[in-house]
């Protein structure tokens, strides 16, 4: 039988949950002039969108196996769908614009949270000789769709006006509302029974599972925290134009980001995984500090690029130890990994943009900024993307304790 076709809509899949996590932030300087929101309150819309994704990844542990694949993906599709085109209708729907994009954000939220629990078991169920890679390549498209979106979303503005701008999430909920039928008719494969299953408390209070589980919290957090705050930290706090900081920031960091997970996808076989965990948290350690510490505009933007590389290997590499660690886990065990991951995923942003608010705040560092030009906005947005720096730790953390146990067999050299 041949899986060509749901391969195809497992990459697309990953494409709608690039879509919603990423329009929004890119949005986010149209939301404050429009709308009048803070950094807090744009902080708080990635925690909504993330708080949403992990009740969904808890809900959905239990009822995806009970429900079938297949009608949990075309749910998953049919969420996302009217979402996206909720955002662009329902806060002018309300006469309090942000109720009105929490509702949307919510309904693709839970559209995202069923697509990141159901296509990594589909793919990993999939005919493969190398399941590592074939789950790298799997969310290399999620780069390739933020990086589509960025580039599609920044164009489109420039061309037609941020005044535009509620065209674009309507446009968008094509891709889902396509993708949505496709799943309707693919092939899907046989999927671990009842009986195979490796019990859940064996897996749950297995001592690697937790390790896996806080590294999924630093993995989540490296990768949201500079996606969600590039567009913005470069316009604001870098001094650079929209367009500049959109092609150059967040664009730049989602194709190194697919980079570096297509040539895990192509070269995973002879990739020691300790090795590249570790290279890449301290790259990603590097990059925090180069693009929050230093007053070079452009110096800042390649180390927010330069992340993208540096966390590509995190959040597919922490789902593959866990398949080959666990592989008669069954659903369950993505969706806990998927729910420490959205955790940070949520939590690291938002703690960002509340940092960022209190040191605009804070006459003492304002002052310091202005000594080196820096607006109070700017000092904002550095102290705030580098409060990033403790996630990278967590996984070099995690990633000492996997060496120490050494108990998986995808953890051998």
């Amino acid at each position: 039988m041949s899986y060509k076709g749901t391969k195809i809509s497992c990459y697309t899949g990953y494409i709608t949950q690039a879509i919603i996590n990423n329009l929004a932030p890119i949005l986010f300087i149209i939301f404050q002039k429009d709308f009048g929101f803070s950094f807090s309150q744009l902080g708080s819309l990635v925690l909504i969108n993330f708080g949403a994704q992990i009740a969904t990844d808890i809900i959905s542990a239990f009822t995806i196996e009970k429900m079938g694949y297949r009608l949990s993906a075309v749910l998953a599709h049919l969420f996302a769908w009217i979402g996206l085109a909720g955002l662009g209708v329902l806060p002018f729907l309300f006469e309090n614009h942000y109720a009105g994009m929490v509702i949307a954000i919510i309904i693709y939220a839970m559209g995202s949270g069923l697509i990141e629990v159901l296509i990594s078991p589909v793919v990993e169920a999939l005919p493969s000789d190398d399941k590592a890679s074939s789950m790298s390549l799997l969310h290399s498209f999620y780069c390739w769709g933020q990086l589509l979106v960025v580039l599609v979303s920044t164009l489109f503005l420039k061309v037609f006006g941020m005044g535009t701008w509620k065209i674009l999430p309507v446009m968008w909920a094509i891709i889902p509302f396509v993708n949505m039928f496709a799943f309707m008719r693919v092939p899907l494969p046989e999927m671990i029974s009842e009986e195979e299953k490796t019990p859940y408390r064996k897996v749950f209070l297995s001592k690697n599972f937790a390790i896996l589980c806080i590294m999924m919290l630093g993995a989540g957090a490296a990768e949201l925290t500079m996606s969600q705050w590039a567009s913005l930290f470069a316009e604001k706090g870098l001094g650079v134009s929209k367009v500049m900081g959109d092609l150059l920031g967040p664009c730049l960091f989602a194709f190194f980001m697919g980079l570096g997970r297509v040539i895990y996808g192509i070269k995973g076989d002879k990739i020691n995984i300790k090795t590249g965990f570790v290279f890449t948290s301290v790259l990603c350690l590097v990059c925090y500090i180069v693009a929050a510490v230093s007053l070079n505009p452009f110096i800042s933007l390649l180390g927010c690029a330069l992340t993208g590389l540096s966390v590509s290997l995190m959040w597919p590499g922490t789902y593959s130890l866990g398949a080959e660690t666990f592989p008669k886990a069954g659903t369950a065990l993505f969706s806990i990994l998927a729910l420490f991951g959205d955790l940070c995923c949520s939590s690291g942003p938002y703690l960002a943009g509340v940092v960022s608010d209190m040191a605009q705040k804070s006459t003492k560092l304002c002052e310091l900024g202005a000594l080196y030009g820096m607006s109070a906005d700017s000092i904002g947005l550095k102290l705030g993307i580098i409060t990033a720096v403790i996630y990278p730790i967590l996984m070099l953390v995690g990633v000492f304790f996997l060496k120490k146990t050494n108990t998986s067999k995808a953890l051998k050299e």
